[in-house]
């Protein structure tokens, strides 16, 4: 095939457009394959930690985001039989990040600063309304078959890399086993105004509220909460979707409060998948396209952009001829391992947390906040850095 001297990324959401604005400003020319025909608006993810701060820091996207979101410091974990259990603040490793603090910022925020960043860039390009409906590739570049208005467009680059989500096209096209399972409970997620700075005392933006019956979380955005809810009951999808449902579980967290104004509600089924190599040949796998899981933690978005950040890095010194080609086996063998090793692992062991009734989960948080060393090992943990580490062992 007559290969085109660039890297074809598919998917513009914030692990996407991470990996574009790295590649680019790295002399690499990329072109971002959106199936949507504009950037997506939606909230979805909305912690962004300290490392991935950093991150963004060095692609000139943290400051902006930052101006526009909201700094979350501290960390509550609570149970209704208990009340609060622990709090956590970042604070105490801020010799390890410049960003000692979660921005709560919704993901739709951090596309838009880094499309309008790199808009007009020689080495940027993004294609709305072509998804990616076929893939192969040969030892010399990838062709990609994209719809085009029902009818199908080629284009071809030295290397492509699939960020193009949980149901991914590239990983199904590359014919990709997306090992795991899926949970029986749902996820609702409920919008609102409501300030419950005052009606909860000490309350920080992150809070993880324990109980076997009904756990959720509050997180704090700008102008709303986000509250999170475990829906185990056998109730249809359109049922759960009320807002008279949303109100009967919102009615929950604070007695004596109901009738909540509630600007918006999701539901998400929950995941725990990884995908079973995240190379294969001259095609990648970064994101939520590689390894998705359940939410509890914030880890996944910020896994997605750290698979970006090491994989553009390589690909960028493969590309000017520093590296060689077996530099890039590395991202598979440090990436996905690490995936396994920490965000797998821990966003099911915090599920499992929430789902008791604090007694014993409360006790290891107070012998953890007791002993400065564990405190610090634990903050290292739940803020991604000592994953970071872990894949630098892994040479």
């Amino acid at each position: 095939m007559a290969v085109q001297e660039r890297v074809i990324i598919a998917g513009a959401g914030p692990v996407g457009l991470v990996a574009a604005a790295h590649l680019a400003r790295s002399g690499v020319p990329v072109t971002v394959l959106e199936a949507g025909p504009r950037l997506s608006e939606e909230s979805r993810a909305s912690t962004f930690h300290p490392p991935t701060l950093d991150m963004l820091h060095e692609l000139g996207a943290a400051e902006p985001m930052i101006a526009q979101g909201l700094k979350a410091p501290a960390f509550q974990y609570r149970s209704k039989k208990h009340g609060l259990l622990a709090q956590f603040d970042f604070a105490e490793i801020a010799d390890v990040t410049r960003h000692p603090y979660r921005l709560q910022c919704e993901q739709s925020k951090l596309t838009q600063i880094l499309y309008d960043q790199m808009r007009g860039h020689p080495n940027f390009e993004v294609r709305f309304s072509c998804p990616v409906v076929g893939v192969s590739q040969d030892a010399s570049g990838v062709e990609i078959t994209i719809d085009r208005d029902g009818r199908d467009e080629r284009l071809s680059g030295r290397y492509l890399i699939g960020a193009d989500g949980a149901s991914s096209k590239v990983r199904r096209a590359l014919g990709i086993e997306f090992e795991g399972f899926t949970w029986p409970d749902r996820l609702l997620v409920v919008s609102t105004p409501y300030d419950f700075h005052s009606v909860i005392p000490d309350l920080t933006a992150v809070n993880y509220v324990a109980d076997p019956e009904r756990w959720y979380f509050l997180l704090q955005i700008p102008e709303v909460w986000r509250v999170m809810f475990l829906v185990n009951e056998d109730a249809s999808d359109e049922r759960i979707q009320t807002r008279e449902f949303a109100q009967l579980l919102m009615a929950g967290v604070v007695p004596g409060i109901s009738n909540y104004a509630i600007d918006h509600i999701t539901l998400y089924k929950v995941h725990q998948r990884v995908a079973k190599t995240f190379r294969q040949g001259r095609a990648f796998l970064i994101g939520d396209a590689a390894h998705i899981n359940n939410p509890l933690g914030g880890m996944g978005m910020n896994g997605g952009i750290h698979d970006a950040v090491n994989l553009a890095g390589r690909l960028a010194a493969v590309w000017r001829g520093e590296a060689p080609e077996t530099e890039l086996d590395r991202f598979d063998k440090q990436r996905r391992l690490v995936t396994l090793e920490y965000i797998q692992k821990y966003t099911i062991q915090n599920k499992k947390n929430l789902e008791s009734s604090g007694d014993e989960f409360g006790g290891e948080l107070q012998a953890i906040k007791a002993n400065p060393a564990r405190t610090r090992e634990y903050l290292l943990r739940v803020s991604m850095i000592a994953s970071l580490r872990r894949a630098e062992e892994l040479g």
